[in-house]
């Protein structure tokens, strides 16, 4: 799961912390891996046309096509930059995201005041989770998939119920 919990076992104590972040198919060292492999693997017909004028032809569009490759994983690896965490202590939640550039959203609520929503069908994603507490209500966790928002809802309702 892409969160972690602070203690391991929020309900057995009154402050903990929760953070969230999005789910990494493709780590930054296998980066370099997968471009190796696909500009070896796009090299390798050109090398039929080693010692031809149609090389340099093709050469600026191979070239063209690594760096638009290049170019895409990194604008995906910068918008899946985020970080939620949530903190509870004895009298306050507070839960701060930091989005990909760079600003930083804040909630707080009385811990007491908080109930934690689940809204099937409602919400911008399915399963979406949303804290409501003092004048606001706030989402969590949008970014995790389906599932992983089911388990985190049953998570929360239990670490508040606390």
């Amino acid at each position: 799961m892409p969160y972690e919990w602070t203690p391991a076992q929020p309900a057995q104590e009154s402050h903990w912390q929760l953070s969230l972040w999005p789910y990494r198919s493709l780590l930054r060292k296998d980066f370099v891996l997968f471009i190796g492999a696909t500009a070896a693997l796009v090299a390798l017909p050109l090398l039929t046309l080693l010692g031809k004028a149609v090389l340099w032809g093709l050469l600026p569009f191979f070239l063209l096509m690594i760096a638009g490759v290049w170019y895409a994983l990194h604008v995906s690896y910068k918008r899946g930059e985020v970080l939620e965490e949530l903190i509870v202590d004895d009298t306050e939640a507070h839960l701060t995201r930091h989005n990909p550039k760079g600003d930083i959203q804040e909630w707080r609520a009385n811990r007491y005041w908080v109930t934690v929503h689940l809204h099937p069908k409602g919400g911008p994603v399915e399963n979406y989770i949303t804290l409501r507490g003092g004048d606001r209500e706030v989402e969590i966790g949008a970014f995790l998939d389906v599932g992983e928002r089911l388990a985190l809802y049953d998570e929360l309702k239990g670490a508040f119920r606390n």
